[in-house]
């Protein structure tokens, strides 16, 4: 099984290149958007610092309190168990609901009907 979860909150333990140059240093926060290999490696969409558009549409530095501010994305890479660290459990950043059609969304129809079957008889059962 996953050590981390699809979507689950992480940050660097090491520095790794960027695809497009550069490097993500130690402490780059990300969020798993992609599981491969069972758990043998993950993409993660790391982050760098907190940024908005200006009125001509450029990146300026923002902080995170300010009106429209985000995170800027650096890259997707391709992470190794090992070079991570869970910083906020999917279920926690996302809500419950949230989480379940995540994960629904990656399973099979014959296992998704499964779940169903499980979540009607759970409701009958109230």
């Amino acid at each position: 099984m996953a050590r981390f979860q699809l979507f689950d909150g992480v940050k660097l333990t090491e520095a790794i290149p960027l695809t497009d140059g550069g490097r993500a240093q130690v402490e780059t926060v990300g969020t798993i958007v992609e599981v491969l290999g069972e758990g043998k490696a993950y993409l993660v969409e790391l982050f760098g610092g907190w940024v908005k558009y200006d009125e001509k549409g450029n990146f300026v530095s923002a902080t995170q309190d300010e009106a429209d501010s985000f995170m800027e994305t650096i890259g997707v890479e391709t992470v190794y168990p090992h070079q991570l660290v869970l910083t906020i459990p999917a279920r926690e950043a996302m809500g419950v609901r949230e989480h379940l059609t995540a994960v629904l969304d990656n399973l099979s129809d014959d296992l998704v009907a499964e779940v169903c079957d499980f979540a009607e008889f759970l409701q009958h059962k109230q």
